[in-house]
């Protein structure tokens, strides 16, 4: 028996539905709904990556749903799912006193089944318009709880497209924007205070510290050994080396004697990793920027001038792109932020960022402060960046960062560095798609509506 819940409580319009049998039936149904005020649930949207997707599903049904919309056919009342979900709808309407909590929806020529044998349909067999009119006005009539006014979520129309990209069996090479960690030291240190210390004094003067260190119990987790922190560290007190590590066991295992699990570990091992990258772009001259979830390194006047092209590539012919310049009466400056990982091997993931910034009367660059205003202009200007466009721009950054090096060698120590390949890894998509890339090799930079005239010689 289903527990009997507040009718104030339910406010969700559950579709019961074959997959992928209805998929085109319920895209076009659910945003009509939601565009007439009604909160819709369907599991083509409404369901996350890895979730119990039928917990949630009867979770849903059970607790938050007015009403169920039942997409009628003989394929997809044959579905196990579909019959579940009658079965629960049949005992929730006696629990809710609402005869007509099940409104099926005639798809096309049925045989009636247990739980909905007496109940009368609404027919889109004919026309789905005529259809959802039906449908409309009773759930008018029937009082279904609705929003004052409609809001269409546009993940149904992005689906749809996805939907209509057609696979092929035909395998595809594609460049990914991860970096393969090369090389890391062997040895990780746990470094600590001798005598007596205030830890706060020690958090102010790590971020400062030309090498990663985490902050750790008495001391630091880092890479160098004592003698690399007596001048930055002075203020704080002397160190001692007190547990030497290995890198892949610290990973794995974490540290036992100090109650340190695996997962923690690791995190700490992440935040050294990112540190060697950004102390490494700080040093290169890169602008820092602190965004809402996370910090990003941009190319600059020092780096590069407004609207020059930078030439990258070093094998086959060489392209070109991008990494400054005005729209819309702000100037936009590309950069990029790491987020390290260790699965399913080590490596960097770079994110591409673009910052904007106002042009003052003596035309000085300010960044826009306002958090709402660099996502508008990140929406507006951005949105006409093909893939091409974003590639070229991750692959130009990476040439000003490390030049003709092959490699990228971030210090972690005055002795010992993390290593990662400057270019990003390729990999093997086992299918590919029939859409067509006539983009040539410098068109990112042609989109004159997004990026204004460009020069042919990249003069300013």
């Amino acid at each position: 028996m289903v527990n009997k819940i507040n009718d104030d409580k339910r406010n969700v319009i559950f579709i019961s539905k074959a997959t992928p049998g209805d998929d085109e039936f319920v895209l076009w149904l659910a945003p009509k709904l939601e565009a007439a005020g009604y909160s819709v649930f369907a599991d083509i949207l409404n369901l996350e990556t890895g979730e119990r997707w039928r917990k949630t599903l009867t979770e849903t049904l059970q607790n938050r749903s007015v009403k169920m919309l039942l997409c009628c056919s003989n394929e997809t009342l044959q579905r196990q799912g579909v019959l579940e979900e009658i079965d629960i709808a049949d005992e929730l309407s006696k629990n809710l006193n609402d005869e007509k909590f099940i409104m099926p929806l005639r798809l096309k020529p049925f045989k009636k089944v247990f739980g909905i044998a007496g109940l009368n349909y609404c027919n889109f067999e004919p026309s789905w318009a005529d259809g959802l009119e039906k449908l409309l006005k009773d759930l008018t009539k029937q009082n279904v709880p609705k929003a004052t006014e409609g809001e269409i979520r546009p993940q149904w129309e992005q689906y749809k497209r996805r939907k209509q990209v057609t696979l092929l069996p035909t395998p595809e090479t594609l460049t990914s924007n991860w970096l393969r960690l090369m090389e890391c030291p062997d040895n990780l240190y746990y470094l600590e205070v001798s005598g007596p210390y205030t830890h706060s004094a020690l958090r102010k003067k790590i971020p400062s510290f030309r090498y990663p260190a985490v902050p750790f119990m008495r001391g630091v987790l880092t890479f160098c050994e004592p003698q690399d922190l007596l001048n930055h560290f002075d203020s704080v007190g002397k160190f001692k080396i007190t547990t030497v590590m290995k890198v892949s066991d610290f990973i794995e295992n974490g540290i036992d004697k100090h109650h340190v699990k695996s997962r923690d570990a690791q995190n700490m091992f992440i935040s050294l990793l990112r540190q060697a990258w950004e102390k490494f772009c700080m040093e290169e001259g890169f602008l820092g920027h602190t965004f809402s979830n996370g910090y990003a390194f941009h190319v600059g006047d020092n780096k590069i001038g407004m609207r020059k092209y930078v030439n990258w590539g070093r094998q086959g012919e060489k392209r070109r792109a991008m990494l400054r310049s005005i729209s819309k009466g702000r100037v936009w400056e590309y950069g990029v932020s790491v987020i390290p990982s260790l699965f399913p091997y080590p490596h960097l993931k770079l994110k591409s960022r673009v910052l904007f910034s106002d042009i003052t009367e003596q035309k000085k660059v300010i960044v826009i402060p306002e958090k709402d205003k660099q996502h508008r202009l990140r929406r507006t200007v951005c949105s006409g960046w093909r893939n091409k466009q974003w590639h070229g721009r991750l692959m130009a950054f990476m040439e000003l960062l490390v030049g003709e090096n092959a490699s990228v060698n971030m210090p972690l120590s005055p002795r010992q560095s993390l290593i990662a390949d400057a270019s990003p890894i390729m990999f093997t998509s086992p299918v590919s798609t029939e859409i067509k890339d006539v983009a040539d090799d410098d068109s990112e930079e042609l989109d004159q509506s997004t990026i204004g005239f460009i020069p042919t010689d990249g003069a300013i």
